[in-house]
């Protein structure tokens, strides 16, 4: 019903209040999309965390504060602004900073991976912390 509002009333955005957004939002962007609106072009205002979570004795307090909500969200919707899409190209390499033990790591891990890495350290020598000591904790091993 909402891609065929869309369509049929000329919408130029979507307000929606309902459930968590969390879960939901990602729906409601794919179909105002599929309606040919701009994802970007969608607000969604929480209801349930917001709203009926927080005031479950009073009606009328939950009524308004719903209200002032949707009002709110319509008021963003009409700021919201296209974001879009660029294809660039990559280049598949790697810049890890810092030799220590954990670029080390990170660096032979994405180069077995068959991607082309480069590590760096402001220090002349690999290992960080590392190369300072001479045995590791709890097997004694040599830690260079």
């Amino acid at each position: 019903m909402i891609a065929e509002d869309i369509v049929n009333h000329n919408l130029n955005r979507v307000v929606v209040g309902a459930c968590t957004p969390k879960i939901h939002e990602p729906t409601y962007r794919a179909l105002v999309e599929s309606a040919g609106l701009s994802p970007y072009y969608f607000q969604m205002v929480n209801l349930r965390e917001h709203v009926s979570f927080v005031n479950p004795s009073s009606k009328e307090e939950a009524t308004e504060k719903a209200k002032a909500l949707i009002a709110a969200g319509v008021e963003r919707a009409l700021i919201l602004d296209d974001v879009p899409l660029k294809e660039i190209d990559v280049v598949n390499q790697v810049l890890v900073i810092g030799a220590g033990i954990g670029g080390i790591s990170a660096s032979l891990a994405i180069a077995n991976a068959g991607i082309k890495t480069y590590l760096v350290d402001s220090l002349p020598s690999i290992g960080g912390k590392m190369a300072q000591l001479d045995r590791v904790f709890p097997t004694d091993d040599c830690a260079i």
